[in-house]
């Protein structure tokens, strides 16, 4: 081999890698974390501080707060990398449950009901130290029918588990990924 021709394989070669390094170094550079819950989350965002939600509801659930609370806690902390700290956090959450509502939903011929249904509306106050675009202020509502034939209070610990959940994946998502 020449060494005219062997200068010529190796002139793509290095042109290629001019060209490719300062990609990876600009894409290295305007990375988010994501997660497989979808969570987009920037990596300047190490913290999280969930403050107590305060029942301010017409009818209080005594464990409502604390239930609610807990599961926003466990819910950030399980499905990203953020820490939880008790105030001052690069994401912050606060609120109060606003909302605590029974109504009948299926009348039957006879005008009973057959169904109930249990909302719970949750204000948020969701603020982003690092980014304060994705601040917002939401009230979220989830709700869970009973068969009226049910009292209330046998059923009430079960439809607040599986409301709590639909209203913390409805935060989370509209917190971190940005829906």
């Amino acid at each position: 081999m020449t060494p005219s021709t062997t200068g010529i394989h190796r002139k793509p070669v290095f042109v290629a890698l001019i060209l490719l390094v300062p990609l990876f170094w600009v894409a290295g550079s305007c990375s988010m974390k994501y997660s497989f819950t979808g969570a987009s989350i920037s990596p300047e965002v190490k913290t999280i501080s969930i403050d107590y939600f305060q029942n301010k509801a017409s009818l209080v659930v005594p464990t409502l707060s604390r239930s609610l609370t807990e599961a926003l806690q466990n819910y950030f902390t399980s499905q990203t990398n953020l820490i939880l700290v008790n105030q001052a956090g690069d994401l912050q959450l606060e609120g109060a449950i606003t909302g605590y509502t029974v109504q009948p939903q299926a009348i039957s011929g006879n005008e009973q009901a057959q169904l109930n249904r249990l909302t719970i509306t949750v204000s948020v106050k969701f603020t982003n130290r690092i980014n304060t675009m994705q601040n917002f202020e939401s009230n979220f509502s989830r709700y869970q029918d009973y068969p009226s034939s049910q009292n209330l209070v046998s059923v009430q610990d079960g439809l607040i588990q599986e409301i709590n959940e639909q209203l913390v994946q409805d935060i989370f998502n509209k917190a971190v990924v940005n829906w």
